[in-house]
């Protein structure tokens, strides 16, 4: 008798038509992905720990333990010790207080590119970088010099306030990460710089959440004058530090992150 086919919610994510049921599903998502997660893999191995890749941090590539789970909460019901690992990677976070970062691929996803499924075609050209892909974008959105002059005041602030924080140029915005993680993403407009930051869950004074139901950890604020540029440098900076608590309190903080559900009994 063929067996019964159960498959998870459809999520159609680069060529994986259902969302994973096991760990082995969050295995194959991770390896889609792992590229935009800004890692690359040294090592897949039997035991403890799964994986072991690099990061980027902004200056280099830093070794990270990584351990596959469905959900996290499967990493203390299967008596893993915290010491030998660094982050859990899974499909979703339902452990409150994991002592490790998480990374959940359910949350993660739903801001990454999804192209769709094609018949092979010719590769297209590499995609700029550095100061070419930042002026490309500048272009592309018709940004005014005094807007561009804004960016590059925040970005110098930050960088000289914390060497480790690193942006990396996409087609639409620029990301600023922690160095670990995203906290930030500035959007550069004709007349405007709209910054949208991790906020974990409260807003700063004079900016707002983005979308109560689908990124309530994340707010945004607008630059539309000079004299804003300082109070979205100390936005960023209170945003980062908001991360990196969220972090290490085990939260997931992708910008479709929510609310950690209650610990598995």
């Amino acid at each position: 008798m063929e067996d019964k086919s159960i498959v998870g919610d459809v999520i159609n994510f680069r060529g994986l038509i259902y969302a994973p049921l096991n760990e082995n599903g969050v295995v194959f998502l991770f390896g889609k992905v792992v590229q935009d997660l800004n890692m690359y893999v040294e090592e897949i191995k039997p035991g403890f720990p799964d994986c072991i890749a690099r990061r980027f941090t902004g200056k280099g590539w830093e070794r990270v333990r990584i351990e596959f789970e469905f959900s996290s909460w499967n990493f203390k019901l299967h008596n893993h010790n915290p010491a030998g690992c660094d982050i859990v990677v899974c499909w979703q976070h339902d452990w409150k207080d994991c002592p490790l970062e998480v990374i959940e691929l359910k949350s993660e996803i739903k801001s990454m590119d999804n192209p769709p499924v094609e018949s092979p075609k010719s590769p297209t050209e590499p995609k700029s970088e550095g100061p070419q892909a930042l002026q490309e974008l500048f272009v592309a959105q018709r940004v005014k010099p005094e807007v561009q002059d804004w960016y590059q005041q925040i970005e110098t602030a930050l960088q000289q306030w914390n060497p480790e924080i690193w942006t990396n140029v996409k087609t639409k915005y620029i990301g600023v990460y922690s160095p670990e993680k995203a906290f930030a993403s500035l959007k550069p407009q004709p007349t405007s710089l709209q910054i949208e930051y991790f906020s974990r869950g409260e807003p700063l004074p004079g900016t707002k959440v983005i979308n109560l139901k689908q990124s309530p950890r994340w707010a945004v604020f607008t630059v539309k004058q000079s004299s804003q540029v300082a109070d979205a440098i100390e936005i960023l900076q209170e945003s980062h530090a908001r991360l990196k608590a969220a972090m290490s309190d085990g939260e997931t903080t992708s910008y479709f992150s929510g609310a950690i559900r209650s610990e598995t009994p």
